[in-house]
């Protein structure tokens, strides 16, 4: 209770434009207009959350590194040849290579 006897409001006016900014930027956090406005005062980072297609990617570049592993256990084992492992290869830099693609936008 004593916490809550401190707790200080604050009553401000925005503009129709303003509000939506405020509104779009939250959820674009996942934040609620208090908590993102709280968190810009503190100075702490406030990032949009990821998009559905880097959510997408991440779980495809999961997916990719699960196969590139068992052609490693395979490759270790005798059973997969060597190239093999040099193709798993190739392609994870061709990933690497459309993550940094993503990442530039």
């Amino acid at each position: 209770m004593a916490e809550k006897e401190k707790m200080h409001h604050l009553h401000i006016e925005l503009t129709p434009q303003q509000y939506q900014l405020l509104c779009r930027q939250a959820q674009e956090c996942g934040l609620t207009k208090r908590a993102f406005l709280v968190r810009l005062i503190e100075g702490k980072a406030v990032k949009a959350r990821p998009t559905q297609e880097i959510r997408a990617l991440r779980t495809e570049i999961h997916h990719i590194g699960n196969n590139i592993n068992q052609i490693a256990r395979s490759v270790n084992a005798g059973i997969a040849r060597p190239e093999d492992a040099k193709r798993g290869l190739y392609l994870l830099d061709q990933v690497y290579e459309l993550m940094y693609q993503v990442a530039k936008k």
